[in-house]
């Protein structure tokens, strides 16, 4: 009996190192080929182009190709389920973000789950938005919005994107913690949310540094505050709107590279590995900047923990607003 158990433990542990090594043969292989990147953003945009940057960085440290794909529109939905439609083999990867945090709360139901059918790789960056006013307006900065607002409720109005983006909750959130009424106007996009603003039909803009950084150059707006828990490394100067005075107050985006479940975690970790040491390069840091964006890597659990907490904060926001889920 006893020589049979020997044996036996001995086949497990064979059969054990025999996974390992394997899983390690098949992590220092990878990639064999091109690998895919789906990201739920037309080409041309920050995400688009934050994505190619380190896309060309992961091709020149791993030996392949990073291919970027573009699957916009449904929300995220249509890259989502494209990601999820291939093997989980390291060769199909997806871009998600806080929007994806956001769309969790605000449908009814999704085909996927975030938390579930991907697995985390790490951040790639991390985002600001800004509260801005037009350059010839009384208010210089957010606390005299905030004041203006105090003494003439609901006579304010909050130009954003579309109802349920992050720039829209974001506004919905500040609305919350100051105490205060003012109206929200959602556009269709950024440009019509600019020309509001400059034509003066609204006080204030809410959006991100690329979206705004051609006007704020050209002096045209003025950013009276940015979302995050602490300063802008983009807008150094520029307060936070904690420090005007609503404390706790931090919206920060971000953008995330994930891989669909049951992808080896050999593979996961290669992966991870190469992205911290890219986006610890000062230049790529810089090139990121330059965009709006916060080259930040992450661990997976430190990512999934984010995603979680995204979920959990745009959930409870968009209940206490009343937007209805779709």
């Amino acid at each position: 009996m006893r020589r049979w158990m020997a044996r036996v433990m001995a086949a497990a542990f064979a059969a054990a190192a025999l996974t390992a090594a394997s899983g390690a043969a098949w992590a220092q292989a990878y990639p064999a080929r091109p690998v895919k990147i789906i990201v739920p953003f037309a080409a041309g945009g920050v995400a688009d182009i934050t994505v190619r940057v380190v896309a060309d960085k992961l091709g020149d440290r791993l030996g392949q190709r990073f291919v970027v794909e573009n699957m916009a529109g449904a929300g995220g939905v249509t890259a989502a389920r494209a990601a999820l439609s291939a093997p989980a083999d390291g060769y199909t990867l997806a871009m998600l973000t806080n929007g994806t945090a956001v769309s969790v709360a605000l449908f009814k139901s999704l085909p996927f789950d975030p938390l579930k059918d991907f697995a985390p790789i790490s951040l790639l960056g991390q985002f600001d938005f800004i509260v801005a006013a037009n350059a010839a307006s009384d208010l210089k900065s957010l606390d005299e919005a905030l004041k203006a607002a105090r003494a003439k409720p609901g006579d304010l109005n909050v130009a954003t994107i579309a109802v349920g983006s992050t720039q829209h909750l974001t506004a919905v959130l500040l609305k919350s913690e100051a105490k205060i009424d003012f109206a929200m106007v959602p556009y269709r996009a950024t440009p019509d949310a600019l020309v509001a603003l400059l034509r003066g039909d609204a006080s204030l803009l809410i959006d991100t540094y690329a979206a705004l950084r051609s006007a704020l150059d050209d002096k045209r707006i003025r950013a009276l505050a940015t979302t995050g828990a602490r300063r802008s490394k983009i807008l150094p100067d520029v307060p936070s709107v904690a420090e005007a005075g609503i404390a706790g107050f931090d919206v920060t985006s971000w953008n995330a590279l994930f891989a669909p479940t049951g992808t080896p975690p050999e593979i996961v970790a290669a992966l991870g590995g190469a992205l911290r040491d890219i986006l610890a390069e000062p230049a790529t840091a810089a090139r990121l900047l330059e965009l709006g964006i916060e080259a930040q890597a992450s661990t997976p659990q430190d990512l999934t923990a984010r995603l979680e907490a995204d979920i959990k904060k745009w959930s409870e926001v968009i209940e206490k607003a009343g937007i209805q889920r779709q």
